[in-house]
């Protein structure tokens, strides 16, 4: 492939959130003569990416795979990548670099481990799905809006299951508080119900991502928005709401009215991986009591005088919502303090590697004449 500067037609990539900024992002892999493309789905080290001209299976290239020193930064689905194709017939593609990510949605990966997970970059809208059934959960959609927020992505809230909800506009009214002026919508995936509420944000160059439990629908959202079977669903058991994990990979759908849509399966362990300033953002009016605390760094704990406090005991501030502002801040201040175990483990990794270089290097050097 030549060296050029001159921007290509978007071809198939119109319909995946192609744009002219991103185009305009791309310019300096273009003039290194690689190739504008988009991750699709991600099988562990191999990626099935989409070009102007169709879809392919793409590997790292052996430089990316050195220079990555931790997960967020090797692709996710989602990502903007350099392409370079192969010049052997039947020869695998590689990605040779990662286009500046407009926002980028992680998370803790599952488990004692520390370490961060995209689960998707480039979204521009979340989907968060809540259960009007069994599943209704105020204080989950608490964490995946902190989650939100700090990604980068703008939030919209679905509380999915209209056709079998009682007490709707309680619940409704409820998650409308936590929600904090975020967008609420009521829909019945299943039926079809409250679905022209989505249109507006169903438009081209939107990339969606549709967050949510095993069970809330997602699937079944997914397949009435792209307008087939294209997710399996499963039923859900009737004891807790629960369903299994019908997708076993990250991938982008594109939609009808021109946005793409990236699926995720369902979060079983939802972990915040950074997000102070997400939870700022969830829990603004509990940031706006907090200028009545007598003390300016009050913990809305222990401390006299304290108007956060003083806001649930006369009911304007549920305790239940106050409690997991301190439980996510807890949880932020752990993975915190982990992380920074972690970072001073690789320096030291990095400082030993180099030390056995030089060393190497010092014996394998020239000898000095007798």
């Amino acid at each position: 492939m030549s060296s050029t500067s001159e921007s290509p037609e978007p071809g198939r990539l119109a319909a995946f959130g192609w744009s002219p900024a991103v185009d305009a992002a791309f310019a300096a892999f273009r003039a290194d003569g690689f190739e504008l493309a988009r991750v699709a789905v991600a099988f562990g080290a191999t990626f099935r990416v989409i070009a102007h001209d169709g879809e392919m299976l793409a590997d790292l290239s052996g430089r990316l795979r050195h220079q990555a020193d931790a997960r967020r930064d090797l692709p996710a689905v989602g990502d903007w990548i350099a392409l370079k194709r192969s010049t052997i017939d039947g020869g695998r593609s590689t990605i040779q670099g990662i286009v500046p990510r407009t926002s980028v949605f992680s998370r803790k990966v599952a488990g004692e481990t520390t370490a961060e997970q995209i689960v998707a970059a480039n979204v521009t809208i979340a989907f968060l799905m809540m259960s009007l059934d069994h599943d209704f959960n105020p204080r989950r959609l608490e964490r995946y809006l902190a989650m939100t927020w700090q990604s980068g992505a703008r939030p919209v809230v679905l509380l999915n299951k209209a056709d079998v909800a009682d007490a709707l506009d309680d619940k409704l009214h409820e998650m409308t508080g936590v929600s904090s002026g975020v967008p609420v919508h009521v829909i019945s995936a299943r039926d079809g119900r409250g679905m022209e509420a989505l249109e507006p944000y169903l438009t081209a160059g939107q990339t969606i991502a549709v967050l949510g439990s095993s069970g809330v629908g997602k699937s079944t959202l997914i397949n009435r928005l792209v307008g087939e079977e294209l997710l399996r669903t499963q039923e859900v058991r009737a004891s807790d709401s629960r369903g299994r994990h019908t997708t076993t990979h990250r991938e982008l759908v594109p939609l009808p009215g021109g946005a793409v849509l990236v699926d995720t399966p369902g979060m079983r362990e939802l972990q915040l991986w950074s997000a102070d300033a997400g939870l700022e953002e969830t829990f603004d009016d509990i940031a706006a009591l907090a200028a009545g605390c007598f003390f300016g760094d009050c913990t809305h704990e222990t401390e006299p005088r304290c108007a956060v406090k003083a806001a649930v005991a006369d009911g304007r501030l549920a305790a239940e919502r106050l409690e997991n502002y301190h439980k996510l801040g807890r949880e932020q201040d752990m993975l915190a303090a982990r992380q920074d175990g972690l970072a001073q483990q690789l320096e030291k990794k990095k400082l030993r590697a180099q030390f056995r270089a030089i060393r190497r290097h010092s014996q394998s050097g020239p000898k000095g004449r007798s």
